[in-house]
């Protein structure tokens, strides 16, 4: 049975601070100051700016992220983005265009309780 996720969105001009966890999607507008884990998909949109270590199933990012990054199945960069830390990921994708400073670690199996 397919399952839907409940999409959660921080919408431009939102700021937060602190630990944000849970399960469901998450689209960043806005920005997100702290520490992010959650057990789906994270979107970073190009408006979007995340300064947190970052845990999650998977990740896009097209605007900004500075921090750690653990994702359990992908982490997609895109060519707007521009990412500062190390990455743990068993899949990376970066576009051309993407700015990237860390390091990558892609043979690795993350715990499953991500």
């Amino acid at each position: 049975m397919l399952q839907n996720n409940p999409i959660n969105i921080i919408r431009k001009g939102i700021i937060i601070r602190g630990s944000l966890s849970g399960g469901g999607d998450l689209v960043v507008e806005g920005q997100i100051e702290g520490q992010v884990d959650l057990k789906n998909h994270l979107t970073i949109e190009t408006t979007g700016k995340v300064q947190a270590d970052i845990r999650a199933e998977q990740l896009t990012i097209n605007g900004e992220a500075s921090g750690n990054i653990d994702a359990s199945s992908k982490v997609s960069i895109n060519a707007s983005a521009s990412v500062n830390g190390d990455i743990r990921a068993p899949r990376i994708v970066i576009e051309d265009g993407a700015i990237f400073n860390g390091s990558i670690e892609m043979d690795v199996k993350l715990p499953d309780d991500i």
